[in-house]
């Protein structure tokens, strides 16, 4: 199986990645780096896997945003997005619409995580900190535990 493995081609090993999930361009053209050899072409193959449409930064970038979004704040994932390579008029669009939505899943995670109001200083710095290092705003991060209670009723 192993002899299987070291004889995929590199468009193979492509295909193989992307149908596992979606990929950036970015992070696709580092894998496949590791297994080019002398004549191989990575950023040839890359542009043809996205001229038929194989490779797609923005399915890849709406991939992210659906799997991320739900656990992580603005910050999180936007910074997470441009480390892939996803920048100029997609990513402002991403985060035009992750920026309507980011109180909501504040008072989720809030809710999931913790789901009460904090009685004392010592318990709402702590549910503070949780969601800030979650990537949520601070604006967002007071609204959803102040409103988290309210919410409910």
């Amino acid at each position: 199986m192993a002899g299987l493995k070291q004889s995929l081609s590199l468009k193979g090993r492509a295909l193989k990645y992307l149908s596992m999930r979606e990929h950036s361009r970015l992070e696709l053209g580092r894998k496949l780096a590791r297994y080019a050899e002398e004549g191989d072409d990575v950023e040839a193959l890359l542009d043809f896997l996205e001229k038929n449409n194989w490779l797609s930064q923005e399915r890849f970038a709406e991939s992210l945003v659906n799997r991320r979004a739900g656990r992580y704040g603005n910050s999180r994932v936007i910074s997470e997005l441009q480390q892939h390579g996803v920048k100029g008029d997609d990513l402002a669009e991403l985060k035009s619409e992750l920026a309507s939505t980011e109180l909501a899943r504040a008072r989720e995670v809030w809710r999931r995580k913790f789901g009460t109001v904090a009685e004392d200083a010592a318990a709402r710095s702590k549910q503070m900190r949780f969601l800030l290092q979650r990537g949520f705003s601070q604006n967002a991060v007071r609204a959803a535990m102040q409103g988290g209670a309210d919410e409910d009723e």
